[in-house]
């Protein structure tokens, strides 16, 4: 029999699929331009520090265009309503007029973006060894689409539409927070709206809780994840739904290429690397 039943440590179990159906040749290797490798902790960290650093400077780089930002907007604003979607005000005052709920949306939406992203990653790290290079790289290559989109579609926030009535309301509560208002917002691209990375990024960490996690109702938190943030930056003036929609189709194309490289969507490799040439060779017995 070549097909065996294995049980993780988690609890969950993973049933082997015949080599035909997962796309693995002769010698076992799935058919990608690099096979999975045990990740390094320096490296990991140098080089999330070094892509974060490069996305931000690149991102605040791209000219603000701030007439197109403000005239992409309106389009988005005019369509939205001739479509009858145009959500995006009410859910804003109507949250905005409870005080409580909108400030703590104005910190989910400034500081959960990274901790949630970090925590997935270090999670990945240290559960899933075997997955982490794929998933990781689905994420960059998510996050590197979206510049592309900063710079081909420079989009306005609601906040900042000329007569659109949208609340800032970072601005009007005083919370600390979002780097496109208040005194931080000369440090960001007030018109990058468009993707936005708020759902690219908690979409990935979304699935990739649902796929990979074994206990149920972390799963479903893991899928209630990327819906709250979606209220969240509709609710606070920061993005269109419609930009939610351009932060799938960044993940789709990341998911795309990591597909690509490994040969496999990142949650169907193995939970483990196989083991290096040299370190089969130091483990197998003498003879």
């Amino acid at each position: 029999m070549s097909d065996s039943t294995v049980t993780e440590p988690e609890g969950r179990e993973e049933v082997a699929v015949p080599r035909a159906v997962t796309g693995e040749d002769r010698q076992g290797r799935r058919r990608g331009l690099r096979s999975p490798r045990r990740p390094r902790l320096w490296f990991e960290i140098l080089l999330i520090a070094v892509s974060y650093w490069t996305y931000s400077l690149i991102r605040n780089a791209v000219p603000e265009q701030r007439a197109k930002a403000l005239r992409n907007a309106d389009w988005v604003w005019r369509a939205e309503h001739q479509a009858g979607i145009a959500v995006e005000q009410s859910v804003n005052h109507a949250a905005n007029a409870v005080t409580w709920l909108i400030v703590g949306m104005n910190y989910y939406y400034a500081t959960l973006h990274f901790v949630i992203t970090i925590g997935v990653l270090v999670w990945l790290y240290r559960r899933h060894p075997g997955r982490y290079a794929a998933t990781r790289l689905a994420l960059f290559a998510t996050t590197g689409a979206a510049l592309a989109g900063y710079y081909l579609f420079p989009l306005a926030p609601p906040r900042l539409m000329h007569g659109g009535r949208f609340v800032d309301t970072v601005m009007v509560h005083h919370t600390w927070g979002s780097m496109a208002s208040g005194d931080l917002k000369h440090m960001s691209n007030q018109y990058a709206a468009m993707p936005s990375m708020h759902i690219g990024w908690s979409l990935w960490c979304g699935l990739t809780v649902f796929a990979l996690a074994s206990v149920p109702w972390v799963r479903v938190l893991g899928l209630v994840y990327p819906a709250v943030t979606l209220l969240v930056i509709v609710a606070t003036a920061n993005h269109f739904w419609v930009d939610a929609v351009g932060g799938a189709v960044c993940l789709a194309f990341g998911f795309t290429v990591a597909r690509l490289w490994y040969g496999s969507l990142p949650y169907g490799l193995p939970r483990r690397p196989a083991p290096s040439r040299a370190a089969a060779r130091a483990q197998a017995p003498s003879a």
